[in-house]
C-alpha cells in the first residue's frame, strides 16, 4: 500500500484497502483510494497496518504540527478503538468523532435503531474552558440524532476520562 499524507489526513492506494475499510472500519473509499483522517492514519501506523515505511512517530508529529488539538484527538480516538468501538469523524456534527457500538456496521444502508451513532465525542485538554452555550448546543445536536454527547477529557499524561452530559427538562 502506498501512503500519502495531506493537510487533512492521508490516503492509501493499492493493497488491501477495501479490507481496511469494510472489515476494520477505517477511512472512506473514494476514487480507488482509502481516505483517512489524521487520527485514523496515526492509529493504523501505531498498529502496523499501513504497510508503509513511515513510522508512527513521524506520522503523529506531522499531524501534531498541523493541528494543535491533535494530541487530544488521537488520545481519545486510540482509547475508543482500544475499547472495541467503531470511531468515525464527527465533523458534520460539530464534534471530533461519532462512535458506534461494537458489532455495528456503520456502512449498512438499512440500520436499525441500535446501529446508529451511539456517542458524539469531542476531545479536549483537561484545563479547557467551555461555555454553557457551547455545551448546550453540542448536547442538543447529539440528542437530535439520538446519540449521547460525551467529552473526552485528556490529561497531561494522555489518559482519557469521559464525561456524559444529558439534556433534561424540568
Amino acid at each position: 500500500m502506498e501512503l500519502t499524507l495531506t493537510e487533512s489526513g492521508a490516503y492509501l492506494a493499492g493493497g488491501k484497502i477495501e479490507e481496511k475499510h469494510s472489515e476494520d472500519y477505517y477511512g472512506k473509499l473514494k476514487n480507488g483510494k482509502l481516505m483517512l483522517s489524521p487520527s485514523e492514519t496515526a492509529h493504523m501506523a501505531d498498529r502496523g497496518l499501513l504497510g508503509s515505511e513511515k513510522e508512527f512517530e513521524e506520522i503523529y508529529n506531522y499531524f501534531a504540527e498541523k493541528d494543535n488539538e491533535f494530541q487530544e484527538k488521537y488520545a481519545a480516538y486510540a482509547d475508543l478503538r482500544s475499547r472495541g468501538l467503531i470511531v468515525k469523524t464527527g465533523f458534520k456534527f460539530g464534534a471530533h468523532f461519532r462512535v458506534y457500538a461494537r458489532g455495528v456496521n456503520p456502512y449498512a444502508e438499512n440500520k436499525g435503531r441500535k446501529e446508529h451513532t451511539k456517542y458524539i465525542v469531542h476531545a479536549v485538554r483537561e484545563n479547557k474552558d467551555m461555555s454553557f452555550q457551547e455545551m448546550s448546543r453540542a448536547v442538543r445536536l447529539a440528542g437530535n440524532i439520538r446519540a449521547t454527547m460525551m467529552w473526552a477529557v485528556v490529561d497531561s499524561e494522555k489518559d482519557v476520562t469521559y464525561y456524559k452530559v444529558n439534556h433534561t427538562s424540568p
